[in-house]
C-alpha cells in the first residue's frame, strides 16, 4: 500500500517527463521543536546543541521534498540514532534508494549502518564562501521543514504522544501533495476571492 501511494506521489511533478516512479536518492536531517504544557516529561528531552527542550523530528525526504520516513523522539536523542531507524524503514519500503545525503552532525556509525543496507550515506560539505548560500542537495529537506512550520499545529509539538506527532506530519504532507495535484499553490483561506466584505 505504501509503495503504491508513493508511486502516485512521484507522478506529481513529471508532467510528461521520464522521472522514475520510485525514489533513488534521499536526504536525512532532524529538527528540534518545543513542546506544549500537556506533553509528558518522559516523552521529551533537551537538545543541548540547540538549547531546546522538547521533541525531535527525524525526517528522510526524497529529492522532491516528500517524506517516505519519519520518526519523532525526545529532543535529546542523537541525530545518528534516529537516522539509523529511518534508514531501516527506508530500505524496507523503498529498496530503490541507494544514496542518502546528510549533514556533518551525523556520526560515522550511520555511514556503516547505511552500507550494510546497501545505501551510500554522504556528508554534504558547507560552502566556504561568506554569506547565506543554500547547501547543495540538503536544501530540499530544509524546505520540507519550512512546509511543516507553515502549519500552526506543527509550530511546536502539541501532541501527547509521539505517534500522534508523526501522524500530523503525514497529514501535512498529504495536504501539501493534494494541493500540488489540484494546482492550488496556497491554502484557500489565503486566496483573495474578490467578494466584498460585509458587516453583520
Amino acid at each position: 500500500m505504501r509503495n503504491r501511494r508513493w508511486a502516485v506521489d512521484f507522478d506529481i511533478p513529471k508532467q510528461g517527463g521520464n522521472a522514475c516512479a520510485e525514489p533513488t536518492a534521499a536526504v536525512v536531517d532532524a529538527q528540534s521543536v518545543k513542546t506544549s504544557a500537556n506533553v509528558a516529561e518522559a516523552s521529551q528531552g533537551i537538545d543541548a546543541g540547540k538549547k531546546i527542550k522538547g521533541r525531535k523530528r527525524h525526517l528522510i525526504t526524497d529529492t522532491l521534498g516528500l517524506v517516505p520516513a519519519v520518526l519523532v523522539t525526545a529532543a535529546n536523542v542523537h541525530d545518528t540514532t534516529g537516522g539509523k531507524f529511518l534508514l531501516d524503514d527506508l530500505a524496507a519500503a523503498h529498496p530503490s534508494v541507494t544514496k542518502v545525503w546528510a549533514d556533518g552532525g551525523y556520526q560515522n556509525s550511520i555511514f556503516n549502518h547505511g552500507a550494510r543496507l546497501g545505501i551510500d550515506v554522504e556528508v554534504v560539505q558547507r560552502p566556504r564562501t561568506k554569506g547565506f548560500e543554500p547547501l547543495p542537495k540538503r536544501w530540499v529537506i530544509e524546505r520540507t521543514f519550512g512546509w511543516l512550520m507553515q502549519h500552526r499545529r506543527l509550530a511546536r509539538d502539541y501532541e501527547a504522544l509521539p505517534q500522534r506527532s508523526r501522524a500530523m506530519i503525514h497529514w501535512v504532507m498529504a495536504n501539501k501533495m493534494s494541493r500540488e495535484l489540484t494546482g492550488e499553490s496556497a491554502p484557500t483561506w489565503r486566496i483573495e476571492t474578490g467578494i466584498p466584505l460585509t458587516s453583520a
